[in-house]
């Protein structure tokens, strides 16, 4: 109890728990892949850290007709936690229940389970949580079934409930859903998750920003020439072909793990950490971005590499059996966006993100202009402000410094924080883990709002639906290469410098 209340005491002005809150937590979709891969695992993880509150029940439904034991033999593979104890003692907390998700029998006999939890416990402040694990075609029916069936409405009661990506297809889809899960609960019930939102590096963007006020008057368009924030992953879309092939790489990471992080990088400073607060400044610079338009991207999709070292790796995207022949689906993106303000008018926002790649990094980098008046012949490169989001969290700032010795030239080095040098005993939670603790505290800062969600589809959906027609079609690259060659002009076109001097010689570990 007392790392909770440590946490609730940094993060609200009073505690939301009281040793007399009986918190029952359900996950719908519970027998499916993201339950076991992620949800569970961050449970169990904030179980054994103590920071779930003492009274937190845990249920898990789906339409499988499964065991406690049966859900815990899927999900124990994924666990960090390997203390059988532990994992023994957590799973005391889960029970399990079979319904549909379509008609109000299920979500009965769920209701008289947290019923029955709540009345174990006796307590008079009850928490009801729901985690929506499941895909978006059966959200407003769930979503209905719980609020006729499970939902509270009490001063001593509070009911929430987490909606996972994606959020509908375009705007009109989203704006469809939005409408009927607003119509059932208040926006201070749903919690649109992002994992993104919850990786440290992402969160370190606002302290980073406006905790440090060397950054401050530099942190504009006439300091900044560009900003590049990459996704790469070094594996293809082998096995889920069929499900990538109905959303593509835009929807599925540009749309919003990206423009999340463009988001905090561009938003003006906040008049406090409030979520209200914080979500307002993200909409404000969501509203100055044009909708992207066929010249604004370049786009592209695996093939197989012959001299690839997986059988993986010589295999294309085309080459799974759940994507069609002529599939004209993108697994690679470059797009540049425009935000018309004052402070960044001019200044190219470049998002890049791709599948089977030659390796796995997440960045933002901030390249600012040439130093004017060069005394030094042109050997000093731009500086750059690169946050690694993953792997191996890092802030560094690429300068120019003098070559050690006898000489007078210049070279590019850098200052260096990398995470697990710094802090070493440090065990940085997991995204999901640290916003699934967000949601059972009742913070919604690093979740997505509704109008904020209907930007993004605004600045999107023009593009999406002329691919979606096929107006542009996607250019082949190796599986395990760098992307589309054409991206590299693309982005050097838009005002980014690449020197090719510099090399990363800070990990030693």
């Amino acid at each position: 109890m007392e790392a909770l209340e440590a946490i609730q005491n940094g993060a609200a002005s009073k505690p939301i728990f009281s040793k007399d809150s009986c918190v029952v937590f359900t996950v719908l979709g519970a027998s499916g892949d993201l339950a076991k891969k992620k949800i569970f695992p961050s449970l169990c993880n904030l179980f054994e850290k103590k920071i779930l509150p003492p009274t937190c029940q845990i249920i898990g439904y789906a339409r499988s007709s499964l065991t406690t034991k049966q859900l815990a033999d899927k999900s124990n593979p994924f666990m960090k936690a390997k203390n059988k104890d532990v994992l023994s003692s957590f799973w005391s907390h889960v029970s399990y229940v079979s319904g549909t998700y379509d008609t109000p029998d299920g979500f009965v006999k769920l209701n008289e389970k947290i019923e029955e939890l709540e009345k174990a416990h006796g307590s008079e402040k009850r928490f009801r949580l729901f985690y929506l694990a499941l895909p978006p075609s059966v959200f407003i029916p769930v979503c209905t079934q719980l609020k006729h069936n499970c939902w509270l409405a009490s001063n001593n009661s509070e009911c929430r409930v987490i909606v996972e990506k994606p959020f509908g297809r375009d705007l009109d889809t989203s704006n469809e859903l939005s409408q009927a899960i607003t119509a059932l609960f208040n926006e201070m019930e749903i919690y649109r998750i992002d994992h993104y939102l919850g990786k440290e590096m992402v969160l370190n963007l606002m302290i980073l920003r406006f905790g440090n006020e060397l950054f401050r008057s530099v942190w504009n368009r006439e300091r900044i020439a560009c900003v590049v924030i990459t996704f790469k992953e070094p594996f293809g879309t082998y096995g889920r072909g069929g499900y990538f092939d109905t959303n593509g790489i835009v929807r599925d990471v540009m749309q919003n793990h990206l423009l999340q992080i463009l988001c905090l990088v561009a938003m003006e400073r906040p008049v406090s950490v409030d979520a209200s607060d914080i979500r307002d400044e993200k909409v404000k610079v969501l509203k100055f971005i044009k909708p992207l338009d066929l010249d604004d991207v370049v786009l592209g999709q695996y093939v197989g590499n012959p001299d690839g070292k997986t059988e993986d790796s010589k295999l294309g995207y085309r080459d799974d059996p759940g994507v069609p022949n002529d599939s004209k689906t993108a697994t690679y993106a470059c797009a540049k966006l425009q935000i018309d303000n004052d402070r960044w008018a001019g200044v190219p926002f470049i998002m890049k993100c791709g599948k089977a790649m030659n390796e796995r990094k997440a960045e933002i980098r901030i390249q600012f202009r040439d130093t004017p008046s060069d005394i030094f012949g042109g050997n000093c490169q731009r500086n750059e402000l690169v946050i690694r989001v993953q792997p191996n969290e890092a802030v560094y700032c690429k300068m120019n410094v003098k070559s050690p010795g006898m000489t007078f030239a210049a070279e590019e080095s850098e200052l260096n924080l990398t995470y697990h040098e710094r802090f070493e005993d440090i065990d940085l939670p997991d995204a999901y883990e640290r916003l699934i603790l967000d949601f059972i505290l009742g913070t919604q800062t690093n979740f997505v709002r509704t109008d904020e969600l209907a930007e993004a589809w605004r600045i999107f959906t023009p593009l999406l639906h002329k691919l979606d027609a096929g107006a542009k079609c996607p250019v082949d690259y190796p599986y395990g290469s760098r992307g589309v060659a054409a991206a590299d002009e693309f982005i050097r076109a838009s005002g980014f410098k690449f020197s090719g001097t510099y090399k990363w010689k800070a990990d030693k570990k």
